[in-house]
């Protein structure tokens, strides 16, 4: 097994290399404006630093979010891309699951990403591996306080500290905690989820009302 993982979910461009027992190469860069910049070179930094070619990969591990609508589909459609060209199968694993997994935490917990306007991606975990809510999208201040209380990690807790009253690291996620969830959900034989998006809601960029389509004559 060598499993080829990537987020663009976050802020963080995250990619790793994991051979079904451990992760053997990382890279990850924080530049929220530069995820289809980044995320391509990150590929070739880790697979150089394995001394592997991509040709070698045998399975795709993609964050599905959620995450906003730019930065989400440049490593969802890197994926299905390497998954074509190479015949191997792409699973999709919840960023906020990758979050959860790379937690140093006991017992409950929250993990929340920034969603921008004001709002925050967020899910409730038991462990690191086991998710008792459906991802969500809502403003910090409206969420319940016996969400709020707990444990929480990621950039959301963190920008948020004044709702989240324990927030915690880690800020981003890694393509690292990605690769070792979804090797150890395999080998479990898990059903994978679908590399498919977790949006929560409608890009920012809207088509503004009263638009008007010109045709010609």
């Amino acid at each position: 097994m060598l499993l080829l993982a990537l987020d663009t979910a976050t802020p963080a461009v995250t990619v790793a290399l994991h051979d079904g027992t451990s992760v053997i190469a990382s890279s990850s860069q924080v530049d929220a404006r530069r995820h289809g910049e980044l995320l391509l070179p990150a590929v070739d930094r880790v697979l150089t630093e394995a001394g592997l070619k991509l040709d070698a990969v045998t399975g795709i591990v993609v964050g599905v979010g959620p995450g906003p609508y730019t930065g989400l589909r440049v490593g969802l459609m890197t994926a299905d891309t390497f998954g074509l060209a190479l015949g191997v199968p792409v699973h999709g694993v919840c960023t906020l699951d990758g979050l959860a997994y790379a937690a140093d935490v006991e017992g409950p917990f929250v993990v929340a990403t920034d969603a921008r306007r004001k709002e925050v991606y967020w899910a409730r975990y038991a462990d690191r591996r086991t998710r008792l809510s459906e991802p969500a999208v809502d403003r910090p201040a409206e969420l319940d306080g016996t969400v709020t209380a707990l444990p929480a990690v990621g950039a959301g807790a963190l920008l948020y500290s004044d709702t989240f009253q324990d927030a915690r690291a880690p800020e981003y996620v890694s393509a690292a905690a990605l690769a070792s969830l979804a090797a150890e959900r395999l080998a479990a034989g898990e059903e994978p989820e679908p590399p498919r998006p977790l949006y929560l809601r409608r890009p920012d960029a809207q088509v503004p009302k009263n638009y008007k389509v010109v045709t010609p004559k």
